[in-house]
């Protein structure tokens, strides 16, 4: 039910988000010093006291966060039977996220990631491929398909890493069949294949950051330009689907979004930075809760800028403090002009 001040849900485009992806946490580790960590190096560090999440529960958090309580958000993957699964699903569910497709498998364990920043901010992770998450099955995918029945033609199709190819691939399929609007992200070891296989234009909507850019664009050269990187994955992911809408994240040098027709550029949002751990997929989350508030792309770009500046504020990869009264407080505070259907969505007047 809607409260007064706020978007009510009849005027959202979308009134479910149906995600598949990883479900686990994980470690941060503080390297010492900004050189790449090389194949055979030993260096210092410390265990950072960070809070670590998956791709499919910090999406499903924000959307589930920022929308009014009677959107549905439902995620489809597997946690171990153990306390960390245990635990997730609890926090899962105390946001709104309906888990009720999420399966503990007692013989397996959650989904680890170990993810290393080096001091100027930027980092990377290694994650286990033999956890619960690898058992996500087309079958199970497919059990939720009274789900998309039930939303048809008024939901997101979301299918993210962390869980093999075949069940995003049913989901998205599912999304075809139903009218939904279908989204995906690819690891840079995967964007490649999935350019190649077809899989591209089961899609509505790409997101992917600077570095899965590189590995479309293939150019092989540290000279060219992050705009030439830009445009040349760009133009290869049209030439596959045409009709496929871009979003590009690269941290601090900002976004880009591609509708179609129309390549922008979003400079990001000055902040002190905690960790850019997360922010490319609160940046997804912001950019579908502003497509469900009726925006085109480059008005939801936005919202998906402000949400991924405010995560980067954080240690955590979700930003606890993140909801509808501390965003539009964050916008204000820098400056940020919300549009007025966003202005809506937060019952800002």
């Amino acid at each position: 039910m809607s409260v007064p001040g706020e978007l009510p849900t009849q005027n959202y485009r979308f009134r479910a988000m149906i995600g598949v992806g990883g479900i686990g946490s994980g470690m941060f580790f503080s390297l010492e010093g900004n050189s790449t960590l090389g194949r055979e190096e030993s260096r210092g560090g410390r265990i950072l006291d960070h809070r670590d999440y998956c791709k499919l529960h910090i999406v499903s958090h924000y959307v589930s966060k920022l929308l009014n309580p009677d959107f549905c958000t439902v995620a489809i993957g597997k946690v171990g039977d153990d306390e960390v699964g245990h635990r997730l699903l609890d926090e899962m569910e105390r946001v709104g996220i309906n888990t009720r497709h999420v399966k503990k498998s007692p013989e397996d364990s959650t989904l680890f990631s170990f993810c290393f920043n080096y001091p100027d901010g930027s980092g990377g992770n290694l994650t286990t491929n033999n956890s619960a998450s690898s058992g996500v099955s087309s079958s199970l995918v497919k059990e939720s398909e009274p789900d998309f029945r039930r939303h048809e033609g008024a939901g997101i199709a979301l299918a993210l890493p962390e869980v093999p190819l075949e069940a995003r691939k049913q989901l998205l399929e599912l999304g075809t069949e139903y009218g939904f609007f279908r989204v995906a992200s690819f690891t840079s070891e995967e964007i490649v294949s999935a350019r190649n296989s077809g899989l591209l234009k089961e899609l509505d909507l790409l997101s992917i950051n600077q570095d899965e850019a590189e590995a479309l664009a293939s150019l092989g050269d540290d000279r060219v330009s992050l705009s030439d990187i830009v445009a040349r994955s760009v133009s290869a992911l049209s030439g596959v689907n045409p009709k496929l809408q871009i979003i590009l994240t690269a941290g601090s040098r900002g976004s880009w979004n591609w509708d179609g027709s129309q390549l922008q550029h979003v400079p990001a949002i000055p902040i002190e930075l905690v960790s850019g751990a997360g922010a490319g997929d609160a940046y997804l989350a912001g950019t579908l809760v502003g497509l469900t508030a009726s925006v085109s792309l480059s008005e939801a770009q936005q919202l998906g800028n402000i949400v991924a500046a405010m995560s980067a504020t954080s240690p955590h990869t979700i930003h606890p403090g993140i909801d509808r009264d501390s965003l539009a407080t964050f916008a204000r505070e820098n400056g940020v002009q919300l549009i007025p259907e966003l202005n809506d969505l937060f019952g800002i007047y």
